[in-house]
């Protein structure tokens, strides 16, 4: 029998480029994660600290520490799990078919012959693990 995982909560674009951040440095202020996103589109500490709030309520980040008056948060979803569940709710729209999302990626160069010798291996082991 296969153990039930928590699902990951739904994240906007805003919210899994601040957890971006912090499964990249590890426990961060706001302001650090304000100035790491900061680059193509700018974005207030306002909203980003509004953004860790509510990241906070949905149980994803968590307060580790304080440094003046500055909060410290870290990652306390698993960014395969928050990935996992934009992959799933993704193919969902597309009726659960994998086969077109392939096709794109072939046809724009994104998949790759590695990719695809990856993907079978993976495919292999899986079969023969199963009883």
């Amino acid at each position: 029998m296969r153990s039930k995982r928590a699902k990951a909560p739904r994240f906007s674009r805003l919210e899994l480029r601040i957890l971006e951040v912090l499964w990249t440095r590890g426990p961060v202020a706001i302001r650090e994660v304000q100035e790491a996103i900061d680059g193509a589109r700018p974005t207030t500490y306002t909203t980003v600290q509004t953004m860790v709030y509510r990241l906070e309520a949905k149980g994803a980040v968590r307060r580790v520490g304080k440094i003046g008056n500055a909060h410290v948060f870290e990652a306390v979803v698993a960014r395969q799990a928050a990935h996992r569940r934009l992959m799933d709710e993704w193919l969902a729209m597309l009726g659960g078919r994998t086969q077109p999302v392939m096709a794109h990626w072939i046809e724009t160069g994104q998949l790759t012959r590695q990719d695809l010798e990856a993907a079978e291996a993976e495919l292999r082991r899986r079969e023969e693990k199963k009883p």
